[in-house]
């Protein structure tokens, strides 16, 4: 599993340290063998990154496990790529309650190949997507060789997305697209103003990239004024300060802009 970066976003909060989990999941070989395996790497190991509730902060490790210990669900997926979302940031450093069950393998989206299935909708070989569904929350997600998960959240992919590209598009280029087609279904149409908060995170630099693509204009609202030049660069047509959003609103103000991608509420 290879994981892409999401957005630059700096965490403050306790840092993560990932330790070697030493426990075994395969019988020691007989001496007569001749050979020595580390402990815990057996023919059938998944190598994962595994959270467990500590006191203060999640203890985060990489654990050498079996499939029997993968959660529940009727396809298994072999993981290929996953990425580095905000929101596992904070589930990693314990800076939000991200984690619902212990332990957990993070990683709230991931693409790979369907190696096992009770699902009729999945066979073998189909090359598959997930975003959301609570995966990296409630159940385990991406950080992994292997996840298994219901066949319900898994959408294949088609043959022009590579699993790689699905994931440097990842889950927020996902929630971009759909912000997008809600202004669109909300009659907001190409060329009009539409202005993206929290601009220069993941979700809200993709959606500039499309928004710009599709002929709106676009104006970014930021609290970082240095990120002006990079903000231009997916296209957006100006920058504003967020703290022209945060003021109370004049009455009869003037209407600037025909609708919002609001990434920070």
């Amino acid at each position: 599993m290879k994981a892409r970066r999401a957005a630059a976003t700096q965490f403050t909060s306790t840092p993560i340290v990932i330790t070697e989990k030493t426990e075994r999941i395969a019988p020691k070989p007989a001496a007569s063998e001749g050979v020595t395996r580390p402990a815990g790497i057996g023919r059938f190991a998944v190598r994962a990154i595994r959270a467990s509730k500590g006191e203060k902060a999640p203890q985060v490790e990489f654990a050498n496990l079996t499939e029997a210990d993968l959660m529940e669900g009727d396809v298994t997926v072999a993981v290929d790529y996953s990425t580095v979302n905000y929101k596992d940031g904070l589930a990693l450093t314990g800076a939000a309650p991200i984690i619902r069950a212990w332990p957990l393998i993070p990683g709230i989206d991931f693409s790979g190949k369907v190696e096992k299935s009770d699902n009729p909708k999945f066979k073998p070989g189909d090359r598959v997507v997930l975003n959301g569904y609570g995966v990296g929350e409630g159940h385990s997600g991406g950080y992994a060789q292997k996840a298994r998960v219901k066949g319900d959240w898994l959408v294949k992919l088609p043959e022009a997305i590579s699993n790689e590209q699905a994931m440097a598009i990842g889950t927020a280029g996902y929630t971009s697209m759909l912000s997008v087609l809600a202004l669109e279904k909300n009659g907001v149409k190409s060329g009009s103003d539409v202005v993206v908060t929290g601009a220069a995170g993941g979700v809200g630099s993709v959606a500039i990239a499309i928004l710009a693509k599709l002929g709106y204009r676009v104006i970014a609202s930021t609290g970082r004024a240095s990120e002006a030049d990079y903000l231009k660069g997916p296209g957006a047509d100006g920058v504003i300060d967020r703290n022209e959003l945060s003021s109370p609103a004049k009455p009869l103000a003037k209407e600037r802009w025909a609708g919002a991608v609001a990434c920070v509420g």
